[in-house]
Formats: C-alpha cells, sequence, structure tokens
C-alpha cells in the first residue's frame, strides 16, 4: 500500500512531538494542527497531558480544534476522567476552545470543585462557554460560589471573571455569599459583585475596597 506524502509528513510532526527540544515540538504541534488528519487526535490528547511547555500545550489545543467536534470531543471528555491534573486542565481547556455544548454534560460538580487549581481554573472557563443559553446559569453559579475565598490572586481572579460572564444570573449566589462568616469568602463575594456592577474598576482595586468594608464591618461588630 503506497503511504502518500501528506501521511508521511504527518507521521514525521506527530514524532516530532517527542522531540526534547520545545521549538521543534512547536513546529511539529503546527504541522500536525495544519494538515488537520484525524487519526493524530489520540495522539495530540496524549501530548497535551505530559507537555511541559506552556506554548506549545497552546498549539496543541490549536491542532486538536482544526478536528471535527464529533471527533475530538468524545475523546476529550474521556480524558476529563484522568488521574493526571494536567490531562483534566487540557481536556477541559480543549474543550472550552472547541465550543461544543454537547459537551456540557461533562462538566461535573467534581470538576469544578477539583481539588487542583488550575483544573478547577480551567472546568470554570468551559462551564461558562458551554454553558446552556436557555438555563443553567443560576445552578452553575450556586457551584461556583462555592469556591469563593478559594486560593491566590490568580485563582480568585479567575473565579470572578467566570462568575461576572454569568451575568445577573449569578447575584442571588453572590448575595448568599455575603452571609459567609469567612472573612476571604465574604470579601471575594464583595470584591465579585462590585465587578459584576463596573467590570472596569479592576479586580486589585476591587478585592481591597472589598477588604475595607469586611473590616470596617468588624470593627463596627466590635464596638
Amino acid at each position: 500500500m503506497t503511504i502518500r506524502a501528506e501521511e508521511v509528513n504527518t507521521m514525521r510532526a506527530l514524532q516530532g512531538l517527542e522531540s526534547s527540544s520545545s521549538s521543534v515540538r512547536l513546529r511539529a504541534a503546527l504541522a500536525v494542527g495544519t494538515a488537520a488528519d484525524s487519526r493524530s487526535v489520540d495522539t495530540l490528547i496524549k501530548r497535551c497531558a505530559v507537555e511541559p511547555d506552556f506554548h506549545v500545550r497552546d498549539m496543541l489545543t490549536w491542532a486538536l480544534t482544526r478536528h471535527s467536534s464529533s471527533v475530538t470531543v468524545p475523546k476529550l471528555i474521556d480524558a476529563l476522567g484522568s488521574e493526571r491534573a494536567q490531562a483534566r486542565s487540557q481536556a477541559l481547556h480543549t474543550l472550552s476552545k472547541v465550543g461544543d455544548r454537547q459537551a456540557w454534560p461533562a462538566i461535573t460538580r467534581a470538576l469544578l470543585t477539583d481539588a487542583d487549581d488550575e483544573v478547577a481554573r480551567s472546568a470554570w472557563r468551559a462551564a461558562v462557554v458551554l454553558v446552556p443559553e436557555d438555563g443553567g446559569q443560576a445552578d452553575l453559579a450556586e457551584v461556583l460560589a462555592t469556591q469563593l475565598g478559594r486560593g491566590g490572586r490568580e485563582t480568585q481572579l479567575s473565579l470572578s471573571r467566570a462568575l461576572v460572564a454569568l451575568g445577573e444570573a449569578v447575584t442571588p449566589a453572590l448575595r448568599a455569599a455575603m452571609a459567609d462568616p469567612a472573612p476571604r469568602v465574604l470579601e471575594h463575594a464583595i470584591a465579585t459583585e462590585r465587578l459584576l456592577r463596573d467590570p472596569d474598576a479592576g479586580f486589585g482595586f476591587a478585592i481591597e475596597e472589598a477588604k475595607r468594608i469586611v473590616s470596617l464591618g468588624a470593627s463596627a461588630r466590635e464596638e
């Protein structure tokens, strides 16, 4: 059986994904994506799980978006069950880029509350993209609100962005969170509501203002 030149080039590119050089891997991912041979999908997903370089991972995601979602989405959903955090995170990131809402049922509460911050952040972004337009935002907001106060500044910013992207549907969940006795949760909820009302405020300003409000409230209670 004759192997076409395109197939040879794809096979060489796939081999390049194993190179020790990140620049070689980057060019290889570009080549695989350009060829868009569906037989490369499994290899791309497996490489996403272990690729150490951010730029190469981003190119791998791009390469996967070049294929039909009917091919990639089921395989990406399978990767969500991986024990490797990076595999889950990259699969979620790629699903958010593919944007096929058939993947929505796979964005589970377990992923949205994953112990790994990168997985959780990727799940939040994917959920906002994939949640059905005709409903589901309020339920999603309730789950996301359980993560208020979590992690460092970048993690909290990611969560606030996800909540703000849901619009007014998040208001009840934020108001409920403002009754939480934990200062970190309260501060994060107040800051997120500020961003919802004024997206140009900036997260740093919003969180500092929230801390001041919480501090003043605590002082008033002490008096």
